[in-house]
């Protein structure tokens, strides 16, 4: 439009149109391409003139300027003709084209300080002011940022998937292109944006913007709990580890009896065998174990705790009854949560005070501001936990002590059963183990491993002396014997072999709360 303008300009004006350049790149900049090629031609006099619709589409910037007047004081150009602005080779003339340029300068200056005024404000709002990354969406309409319906599961099982700590940046990548997750502009996610995504926090709510972290108003993708086990992962990704390529269903939950280190399993000949790490040195357990007598062995601990229909009845009974009281817990646990979000809402606003008086410096907030949204985030989430799944455990120690009953053991075999609780209580793989095959020895690792559960296998699964006495008693299950004469320090032993205490998906089931119902129930209490 403006070239148009010019040709029936300079035709009305009766000038000689030496060369016609279009600039495409912003004034605002030294450094245009068109620019320097106009000034050339200019030098080697084969123009002296300049046609341009205003004085701002010649220079927006001091550097270009100052070339336009230093070459009318030097007689270059004899004259600049504008359509809209009045020019003439006198010093009136140079004094008022300095103003335009002057002017021009400070309109793109001014521009610039609105545009990022604007910016912080839509920051202070909770509204991201960019492009919106993937499993979001630009809406238009209300200028904010909504989810992508497609887009969103994608991304979240891509956390989920990584947390897991089975796959890497690269298997993420393939696994983008298997499913077509493709970027906002439909390009392929690459090896460093599946990286970025997995990095930023836009996902959990929070937006970085100047160094900066600030709480957003779009909906969160995933918990910060889940991000926080991404980060960890990915923190561990630079440390070198032994790939395990056999799942073994047993490992951590065994001690040894004779020297109390970890009990170890590898595989031999299509077989599972477990024996002592050896750690400390010489052990008298020189025996192989085969996964099968193992689990006949935890198969005879599973009888004694395995509880009949009229028990389990029971127990489901006084799970019933404390329902309501676990309620109540979870209301006040809720109050006492939303005290402390106001605590930390209080805090962030003295902050802020702290901050606009120059007693920090602007690192200093940034860093304390960031710690304490991190905290207010966290809150938030238990009290959206509390308030959603506030009984959800309530189901999982249902279905787990429906699984002691000795009517559900015995519809299935033992091996079926040992693993399904075991699965259910450590969150070990349910396999299904094949039976129907002999022992086979094993070429200078000691005796033939037997099935059979003699004294030397058998104290796989005593607990070590010197531990009597750490952690929570053992719970007396009305047998001639305790089910356990020690509990073991440490996550799943104590669990597995007698009642897990934990429950995923929900809050903790208290070890005290299910004592207290297994002893009234078993100890007639």
């Amino acid at each position: 439009a403006q070239l148009v303008e010019l040709q029936e300009y300079a035709a009305k004006e009766k000038l000689e149109i030496v060369a016609s350049l279009c600039e495409a790149k912003t004034a605002k900049e030294p450094g245009r391409i068109k620019f320097a090629e106009m000034l050339s031609l200019i030098e080697k006099g084969k123009a002296d003139g300049i046609i341009s619709w205003h004085p701002d589409r010649l220079a927006r910037n001091s550097v270009d300027g100052g070339k336009i007047i230093h070459f009318v004081d030097r007689g270059l150009i004899k004259s600049l003709k504008f359509p809209t602005f009045w020019f003439e080779p006198t010093p009136q003339g140079l004094f008022m084209l300095n103003i335009a340029f002057g002017q021009s300068k400070y309109f793109v200056d001014n521009l610039r300080e609105n545009v990022k005024r604007g910016l912080r404000q839509k920051i202070r709002n909770g509204v991201w002011p960019g492009w919106a990354p993937v499993g979001y969406l630009n809406n238009p309409k209300t200028r904010g940022i909504d989810v992508d319906s497609e887009k969103a599961p994608k991304v979240k099982k891509m956390f989920e998937m990584y947390a897991t700590g089975a796959y890497t940046l690269h298997s993420l990548a393939n696994w983008c292109r298997k499913y077509d997750l493709r970027g906002n502009l439909g390009k392929e996610i690459a090896l460093s944006n599946v990286q970025s995504i997995l990095q930023n926090i836009f996902y959990i709510g929070l937006m970085k913007y100047g160094g900066e972290i600030h709480e957003g108003q779009h909906e969160p993708l995933i918990s910060k709990k889940l991000f926080d086990s991404c980060q960890e992962v990915m923190a561990k990704r630079g440390k070198v580890h032994e790939l395990h390529k056999n799942n073994f269903s047993y490992l951590g939950l065994l001690k040894c009896a004779s020297c109390g280190c970890s009990i170890t399993a590898e595989k031999q000949k299509g077989h599972n065998y477990y024996r002592c790490t050896k750690k400390k040195g010489l052990c008298q357990e020189k025996h192989y174990l085969r996964e099968e007598a193992l689990t006949e062995q935890i198969t005879s601990y599973l009888q004694k705790v395995s509880l009949s229909s009229q028990d389990t009845e029971k127990i489901l009974a006084a799970l019933d009854s404390e329902q309501d009281k676990a309620r109540e817990d979870a209301q006040g646990e809720v109050i006492i949560l939303k005290e402390q979000l106001m605590s930390v809402e209080a805090r962030l606003a003295k902050l802020l005070d702290v901050y606009l008086a120059d007693a920090l410096s602007t690192e200093e907030y940034a860093a304390k501001k960031q710690g304490l949204l991190s905290q207010k985030m966290s809150l938030n989430e238990k009290i959206t936990d509390f308030d959603t799944k506030g009984l959800s455990w309530l189901e999982p120690a249902r279905e787990f002590v429906k699984s002691l009953n000795q009517a559900a053991i015995y519809e299935v075999d033992y091996f079926t059963a040992v693993h399904r609780i075991a699965s259910q209580s450590v969150g070990v793989p349910y396999v299904v183990p094949s039976r129907g095959f002999e022992p086979l020895p094993l070429a200078g690792r000691g005796p033939k491993p037997r099935a059979s559960a003699n004294s030397a296998t058998r104290a796989f699964l005593l607990p070590r002396e010197h531990e009597a006495g750490r952690g929570i008693e053992p719970l007396y299950m009305g047998f001639a014997d305790p089910c356990l004469a020690t509990w073991l320090p440490g996550r799943p032993s104590n669990y597995f072999l007698c009642f897990p205490v934990i429950f995923q998906g929900g809050p903790v089931l208290s070890a005290l709360c299910l004592k207290r119902i297994l002893y009234a129930v078993f100890c007639g209490v």
